[in-house]
């Protein structure tokens, strides 16, 4: 079955309007488990019913949605009369500023984010282009859209071939670092140090980073704990293996180094450096024989 869309729309920058669709980002299901609420007793389970003081339970369809303007006084507010607020400029993700990547730190960003598409043939000329363009001038977008009943501001960046656009926390909504900054108090690292971490650093940097390494192995083991629990097996925790604690820091980094230097071959290469261009070599060559 194919996805739904979240949001239907124009981008627009300036004069130029691309209708496009945004898609959630993020799979769905996800491969979560997800525990039920029982009672202990019987282990039934626990029921969260939408109920009516006067007419007890009530069905999805015959919910409202209503804004309490004094005690127990509604006034109710229909979907269809909330489209209708919506103008042509609620419609379209407004681009106002063009940015490189580093000018805006991840921390605003909220953790949603949406694939945006062209919505129609008339729509793929207009995307492709703006697309190539940021990612030749390797821009981002600071936009701002009304989605979910309220105005949010996105950043839209290139990725791969689509544009990706992602929820942003406001100025206000973020705290400070230097709120904290009283529990980091300022350390001087002594040269060697500093040398060990950086060469720890360096040895734990592979030369390509490949994200989907990474596995959600808390599920991997609740499934197989479910499982073993069906099968009627006993659960047996695993040994636990002890590490000698290391209170010095330069002993915990010369061994941190040694293990990461055991591990090189398979998680972590140096870089490789970059060969010559072309016309590089062959002024190399001129001068040497010249």
């Amino acid at each position: 079955m194919a996805a739904r869309s979240s949001w239907k729309g124009f981008l627009r920058l300036s004069l130029v309007s691309v209708p496009v669709k945004a898609y959630t980002a993020a799979a769905s299901g996800g491969g979560e488990i997800h525990l039920n609420q029982l009672h202990a007793e019987c282990h039934s389970r626990i029921q969260y019913k939408k109920t009516c003081p006067l007419h007890g339970e009530v069905k999805a369809d015959e919910i409202v949605s209503g804004f309490e303007y004094s005690k127990g006084q509604y006034v109710i507010v229909d979907t269809d009369e909330l489209d209708k607020l919506r103008t042509e400029d609620d419609k379209a993700i407004k681009v106002n500023a063009f940015i490189s990547p580093e000018t805006l730190d991840p921390v605003y960003q909220s953790g949603k984010t949406y694939y945006l598409v062209p919505d129609g043939p008339v729509g793929q000329r207009p995307y492709a282009v703006l697309h190539q363009a940021m990612v030749e001038e390797n821009r981002q977008a600071v936009a701002q859209i009304v989605m979910h009943g309220k105005e949010q501001t996105v950043l839209l960046r290139p990725m791969e071939r689509l544009l990706a656009m992602s929820i942003l926390n406001y100025e206000h909504q973020i705290a400070k670092p230097a709120a904290f900054e009283e529990e980091v108090p300022q350390v001087e690292a002594s040269p060697e140090e500093l040398k060990l971490a950086k060469t720890l650093i360096n040895v734990t940097t592979p030369e390509q980073f490949d994200f989907s390494i990474y596995k959600d192995l808390y599920t991997e083991k609740l499934t197989k704990l479910i499982e073993a629990k069906i099968a009627g097996q006993e659960i047996v925790a695993p040994p636990v293996h002890e590490q000698p604690q290391i209170i010095n820091l330069m002993e915990a980094l010369r061994a941190s180094v040694a293990n990461a230097q055991q591990k090189e071959p398979a998680t972590a290469k140096p870089a490789k450096k970059m060969a010559p261009s072309k016309g590089k070599e062959t002024r190399a060559r001129k001068r040497k024989t010249s």
